[in-house]
């Protein structure tokens, strides 16, 4: 694989805990006294979001965003505007245009197509 996997050759609990120190010392730089703050955490790597989840590579965007699923071509360019080849149904998750975070874009973006097909063709 590419990425932190490469880099780190393997997510094992050593390797977690090596890179949640360096992560901690980073935020200690602006955030001084930061690492002391804290009273624990869990260390999840891709393989243990993939095992415990079941997502998919671990991750929690359903798909990598390459340059071929930017902007409306999320999941695919054979999926515009949130519709499907089924009839009635729709892509509204992390999968689907902007893609994934905390914001819930997807889903209200395509319950507005949702709402224009119901007017348009009155289901």
């Amino acid at each position: 694989s590419s990425g932190i996997n490469a880099e780190y050759g393997g997510w094992t609990e050593s390797k977690k805990s090596e890179f949640v120190n360096k992560v901690f010392s980073q935020v200690d730089e602006y955030a001084p006294g930061f690492s002391d703050s804290v009273v624990g955490y869990d260390a999840l790597a891709p393989p243990d979001l993939e095992r415990i989840f079941g997502l998919t590579g671990g991750n929690i965007y359903q798909g990598a965003m390459g340059l071929d699923q930017l902007f409306t071509q999320r999941p695919t360019y054979l999926t515009p505007a949130y519709t499907t080849p089924v009839s009635g149904l729709y892509v509204c998750g992390s999968s689907a245009h902007p893609g994934g975070g905390v914001l819930g874009a997807p889903g209200r973006n395509c319950s507005k197509v949702v709402l224009q097909n119901k007017k348009k063709h009155g289901f």
